[in-house]
């Protein structure tokens, strides 16, 4: 029996990333997902939306056909 599993270069957090202090975010994603650690990806609000910063994934967890990130943001793109 397989597992699907989707490999995903960015962090599209369509507004559902928690907080958890300064820097760091959690971000609990529907499905198995796999995504690179300790190397810089985008952060997005969306898939089509330009990017919002730069992010370093520090932890993944996979549980109940979920994937939970923990990551920290290095930049941010200002609106201005």
């Amino acid at each position: 029996m397989g597992m699907p599993l989707e490999l995903n270069t960015m962090i599209v957090t369509k507004g559902k990333e928690k907080r958890i202090d300064e820097n760091n975010f959690t971000l609990v994603k529907d499905d198995y997902r796999l995504y690179p650690i300790e190397i810089p990806v985008e952060v997005r609000k969306t898939k089509e939306s330009d990017p919002g910063g730069y992010a370093v994934i520090k932890r993944l967890e996979w549980e109940n056909n979920q994937t939970t990130i923990t990551y920290q943001l290095i930049s941010l793109n200002s609106t201005n």
